[in-house]
């Protein structure tokens, strides 16, 4: 019979005590920084479904964006409804708060999931990835970039990433925006001839996202085309300043005036982070202001920015993969005292939240099961057989030093052994 396997750019992960640098463990490591971050910065959690109507995606990222026409994993249901995998995180966290009737209140999200989005896998993008993301609602431009960018850099400090720049800029408020689209789409108009499809059809629907085009040719025309920092404000200007000097020493940030994002929702202040250890697909997290798509998806006028965190390329991308916790092998040599032992395993581990305690539950000899230990990386082990039972003692054995002798102690002494771990 032919084997099932996983669907191309989907992928299991399996966590692996022996090896602290598996792409799991440094996924689900990775995770779990980023929740202490966003509980520090005191943001609340959000879930919203996996599936959503079609119609949200299409209104919300732009139907000219590659996301749309090429990426979506999109179905009809038994009811002939369009719905889809989400390819992102904010367009449904502003549908649930429209549909909540919170969108007139100021908020803090985090968010982390599985997304899908249908393109060629690479080093780092999965058709099923990871992604957790930041919404900061109800704020109007100016301090909530701040923020967004504090928790970057806070990020990169906690999971120890070097070589990482982030990159600003600013779109222009909706005057200075709307002069540059026009003083861009007259001067590429009559290079029409020259551009790629996509970059034509971008120009008569979001001209900035030709900015973004992979076109070398494209590219080598923007050479010569107006600059968007002519047509910034000062407001603007003076906005990227600010984020530069009062983050300079926490962070390496470059103003880059040829940055947009992806997705046409986009106002204002955009950001990119990106490390030249991910090679040409170097950008982990990105994000920006979003102040219209809440009015846009039928909600109420509200002030936004937000986001967007690669989970698989900021594993790459982690130097400090190593668990601030203690494993403790628990091994019983006889199986008559596993009910007796089990139940001292379960009360010496509310002792110590930084320890984990493994009760080793296979048969064996001791000789295999301290050989699994050591596999295992505990850094002790607790032994428990009949002789230990009776005279409620346990023989304690550190793993770390070949060298040391096992040591016997009573319940009181190994509760206070496990209180001093840290």
């Amino acid at each position: 019979m032919e084997k099932i396997q996983s669907l191309t750019g989907m992928m299991d992960l399996i966590e692996d005590k022996a090896n602290k640098a598996d792409t799991a463990n440094g996924i689900f490591y990775t995770e779990n920084i980023l929740k202490d971050i966003f509980e520090t910065y005191s943001i609340l959690e959000i879930r919203t479904p996996a599936l959503e109507d079609s119609s949200l995606f299409k209104r919300s990222v732009g139907d000219t964006s590659d996301i749309v026409n090429k990426e979506l994993y999109s179905f009809t249901d038994k009811n002939d409804k369009s719905i889809t995998l989400r390819p992102e995180g904010t367009a449904s966290v502003i549908r649930s708060i429209i549909e909540k009737k919170i969108d007139n209140e100021s908020n803090k999200f985090w968010y982390l999931g599985p997304m899908w989005r249908y393109e060629r896998p690479q080093k780092g993008r999965y058709r099923q990835f990871s992604q957790a993301g930041v919404e900061i609602l109800g704020y109007s431009e100016g301090i909530a970039e701040l923020e967004i960018v504090s928790i970057i850099c806070s990020i990169n400090k906690a999971l120890g990433i070097e070589n990482s720049i982030l990159k600003i800029n600013h779109l222009g408020d909706k005057e200075s925006k709307e002069k540059y689209c026009n003083a861009l789409k007259n001067f590429l108009m009559p290079l029409s001839s020259k551009l790629d499809k996509k970059d034509i059809q971008r120009l008569n629907t979001n001209p900035l996202r030709v900015l973004d085009s992979k076109s070398s040719e494209t590219q080598e025309i923007l050479k010569d085309a107006p600059k968007i920092n002519d047509f910034l404000t000062d407001q603007s200007i003076d906005l990227l300043n600010l984020v530069k000097n009062t983050f300079s020493e926490e962070c390496n940030i470059e103003i880059d005036h040829t940055l947009v994002r992806g997705l046409d929702y986009y106002t204002g202040f955009v950001f990119e982070a990106v490390s030249s250890d991910l090679g040409a697909q170097d950008a982990y997290l990105g994000g920006g202001r979003y102040d219209d798509l809440c009015k846009q998806l039928g909600g109420k006028d509200l002030p936004a920015i937000g986001m967007a965190i690669g989970i698989e390329r900021l594993s790459l991308l982690t130097k400090t993969y190593k668990k601030n916790r203690t494993l403790i092998s628990f091994i019983i040599i006889s199986s008559n005292l596993e009910p007796k032992a089990y139940k001292i395993a379960h009360n010496l581990r509310s002792i110590n939240s930084s320890i984990d305690i493994d009760v080793q539950l296979s048969d064996g000899s001791l000789k295999s099961k301290l050989r699994r230990a050591n596999k295992d990386n505990a850094s002790y082990a607790f032994i428990i057989g009949e002789d230990e039972l009776k005279s409620e003692n346990i023989i304690v054995k550190s793993l770390n030093d070949e060298n040391s002798e096992q040591i016997i102690m009573n319940i009181s002494e190994i509760e206070n052994f496990i209180q001093n771990i840290k």
